[in-house]
């Protein structure tokens, strides 16, 4: 089978490749960002896609969306350092069969990528029980609501993004990522760009520093 390795960091695309050639009979082709990956795509067509999420410039989902906007079927594999059921809920509601957090054991990976590429989903048990417990706590939070885009919105924030660099990383314009920013604060109730920032650091959507954060409504205490 013909797989696509995604992601911006040598040593991990390195170690993918190894896991992945020791198991199965497949021709490996990897990419560093997200715009050769959508390139690179439509010229291959591979069987699976193994897509980090936190890529920089077009993001993991701006590079689900582009493929499966012109791949409606193609099969592709999250693979993320962030796992909070919410996350993980809307990366599977973007279009991903499977997902994988970067901390899982290889066996996972290995099980997911045999699963994903016989046709059917893969979150591993853990993580499955609890995007079910948030989808039924969800409609009492506010950010049950959010759409995906909104979602990687807000872990971009918490990494460090400004407003230019997510407009790059979504593929749209500046002033679209500004009003997308405006409507989140008004979703959530955060009066300023600051307070957004700091509840996507509280809701552990990016980097797990509660130094940043001292706005921390009781709803966006996540479990």
């Amino acid at each position: 089978m013909k797989l696509l390795i995604v992601d911006d960091h040598p040593v991990v695309r390195s170690g993918l490749r190894r896991l992945l050639s020791a198991e199965f009979d497949a021709e490996i082709t990897e990419c560093a960002d997200g715009e050769s990956a959508v390139a690179t795509f439509s010229e291959l067509l591979p069987d699976l896609v193994i897509l980090d999420l936190g890529l920089p410039g077009l993001s993991g989902l701006g590079v689900m969306g582009q493929i499966r906007h012109e791949h409606p079927d193609a099969c592709i594999l999250a693979l993320s350092m962030y796992d909070h059921p919410l996350y993980v809920a809307r990366v599977l509601a973007a279009g991903a069969r499977g997902y994988v957090s970067k901390g899982a054991p290889p066996e996972q990976l290995l099980q997911a990528v045999r699963q994903t590429v016989a046709g059917a989903p893969y979150i591993d048990p853990e993580t499955a029980q609890e995007v079910a417990a948030w989808h039924v706590q969800e409609a009492s939070h506010p950010q049950g609501q959010l759409s995906p885009r909104e979602v990687e919105i807000l872990r971009l924030l918490a990494d460090g993004n400004g407003l230019t660099e997510i407009a790059r990383a979504l593929d749209i314009s500046y002033k679209t990522a500004a009003n997308q920013c405006s409507l989140l604060k008004a979703k959530l109730g955060a009066p300023r760009t600051v307070d957004l920032i700091r509840l996507a650091i509280a809701s552990r959507f990016g980097r797990e520093d509660r130094g940043l954060s001292t706005f921390e409504p009781q709803w966006a205490q996540m479990p």
